[in-house]
């Protein structure tokens, strides 16, 4: 098997229309296509019994993010914030040319920006994170070279 590209990360949120908005206002994602998906083929993919669910595909330059919301069975969320070192996806990173100029755009949403995050200067590398719409991690990162790069030793 050869792996020919990446295709998409998906994520379940609470209500389709404003994570997609937030989506779309923030860090301009466009709407690609949109499923209704319900019946057996559909849960035994999603491995959730009975799923009923709606599915929106957003996408921004070569990246596809696949938003779920599940009408039946409803969405759970966990009683506390997901912490970085647990285990499976923890966020989502996107690169900006000021940190400073989208933090209001965030806020303007209606969402977090985490400033106890921001690490770095304004006119060198830096990073914060912000929340959508779920609580969900997205980091904004301030860099023409791309990640923060992990120093070496």
């Amino acid at each position: 098997m050869a792996v020919l590209h990446f295709s998409h990360s998906g994520v379940c949120v609470s209500d389709i229309e404003r994570s997609t908005a937030f989506d779309r206002d923030v860090p301009g994602f466009t709407r690609h296509h949109h499923l209704h998906l319900n019946g057996e083929a559909d849960s035994t993919a999603v491995k959730v019994k009975d799923a009923k669910l709606d599915v929106v595909y957003l996408k921004r330059d070569v990246t596809m993010v696949e938003i779920l919301r599940f009408a039946e069975p409803a969405p759970t969320r966990d009683a506390v914030p997901r912490e970085m070192n647990r285990r499976g996806l923890t966020h989502f990173s996107l690169n900006v040319d000021e940190i400073a100029e989208v933090s209001p755009d965030v806020v303007a949403a209606g969402r977090r920006v985490m400033q106890e995050t921001q690490v770095g200067t304004p006119n060198d590398k830096s990073c914060v994170f912000v929340t959508d719409p779920d609580g969900c991690l997205i980091e904004l990162v301030k860099s023409p070279a791309g990640p923060i790069p992990t120093p070496t030793t």
